[in-house]
């Protein structure tokens, strides 16, 4: 082998290498900071509910959501923020009907959502979820916030929406996106919380 086809060599292996290391750190960036784990593996199962009474939570529930890795999805810590997430919004001190990721101090696209569509109106927990469609007029409803504690106001909402979520990996079947048509109240509330990751809290819709 020559000199030249030896640095042809050496220089492929280097640019190789530079593109796993940029690749792995775009991997590291969508994968949960230390913060975020902090959050999620603190001892108890409730989450603190971020208010907008404090300016730090305020700045806070003003950030557009980031979403959650693909490996990331099949994962304990995110099964672990689920359960949590549940726990806080079916509390006692809560008593809410959905919950957003910002809310608990986790800036990404996760919301716990009460299936009042379903048959026993069970709480469930969507990913990656994004609202792709609202079709018809909208009507306006009362609404309230977990994170703007004591008020109350009217808010215009589509009765019929289309989301996208990420399904976990399950058996042999992998990490898969799937759409799903909601209505009625349950639509409203994917919608108020679909806000939440975008930033947006109801009483920007209030004069």
């Amino acid at each position: 082998m020559s000199n030249f086809d030896c640095l042809m060599k050496k220089y492929i292996h280097f640019s190789l290498a530079v593109m796993l290391a940029v690749a792995t750190s775009a991997c590291n960036r969508a994968d949960w900071s230390k913060e975020e784990l902090s959050i999620i593996n603190a001892s108890g199962e409730l989450l603190r509910v971020l208010t907008v009474d404090n300016p730090e939570d305020s700045l806070f529930l003003r950030r557009p959501c980031e979403e959650i890795a693909p490996a990331a999805l099949g994962s304990q810590t995110l099964k672990k923020l689920g359960d949590k997430m549940l726990a806080t919004v079916t509390s006692p001190e809560q008593d809410g009907v959905g919950i957003a990721g910002p809310q608990v101090g986790i800036s990404r696209r996760i919301v716990a959502v009460q299936r009042f569509d379903k048959q026993g109106e069970p709480f469930e927990v969507y990913p990656n979820i994004r609202i792709i469609a609202r079709n018809g007029e909208t009507v306006p409803g009362p609404e309230g916030c977990l994170s703007v504690p004591g008020r109350r106001g009217e808010v215009p909402r589509y009765q019929q929406i289309t989301i996208s979520y990420s399904l976990p990996p399950s058996g042999k079947l992998p990490v898969r996106d799937t759409t799903e048509n909601i209505s009625g109240f349950t639509a409203v509330i994917f919608q108020h919380e679909c806000d939440h990751l975008d930033g947006v809290l109801y009483t920007d819709y209030l004069d």
